[in-house]
């Protein structure tokens, strides 16, 4: 008999009483499962991203205090999805995704006003949230299966979204 993959929870939301910019990846890779840290795949770029976007060096400092460091400047991260079936790490591979608890966040979080989606599977949602009131933003994603364009290009965008909002 087959067994079928088991459904993968995901991580609650790293976001604070002053968090304005909400990053929202599509759901943990395997190694962010493993690690119980998000974005802990080596190759993924987003710690470089963000590190260069916001000229603080997140990427070189432990996994909490890269959490604390992106809270201080407003920054937010989860998944648009609690749980989903998914062998592997490929977004394209995601089966049964549960959606995670917007309408909680939204309502405890009131200075939370724009979500950039970590790539075009996070990004699918982007018309839903507008209709919430949210800003949306797609970035180019920071996985290493994004190969499409370079860092440099990935950060042009990442940096203009990423930006401090005025108060």
């Amino acid at each position: 008999m087959i067994s079928s993959p088991p459904m993968l929870q995901g991580f609650p939301p790293v976001v604070n009483a002053e968090t304005h910019t909400l990053i929202l990846g599509s759901f943990p890779g395997v190694a962010s499962l493993d690690a119980t840290q998000y974005y802990a795949y080596k190759q993924n770029q987003f710690w470089r991203l963000v590190s260069a976007s916001l000229g603080t060096d997140l990427a070189g400092l432990n996994y909490e205090q890269r959490l604390q460091g992106l809270l201080a400047h407003g920054i937010g991260l989860w998944d648009v999805f609690h749980s989903c079936v998914r062998t592997g790490s490929l977004d394209s591979a995601i089966r049964d995704g549960k959606l995670n608890d917007f309408s909680m966040l939204q309502a405890s979080h009131p200075k939370l006003r724009k979500l950039c989606f970590n790539g075009q599977t996070a990004g699918k949602m982007a018309a839903y949230f507008q209709k919430q009131g949210y800003l949306t933003a797609i970035l180019p994603s920071s996985s290493p299966a994004y190969a499409m364009r370079s860092f440099e290009e990935k950060l042009q965008v990442w940096q203009s979204e990423l930006r401090p909002q005025p108060q």
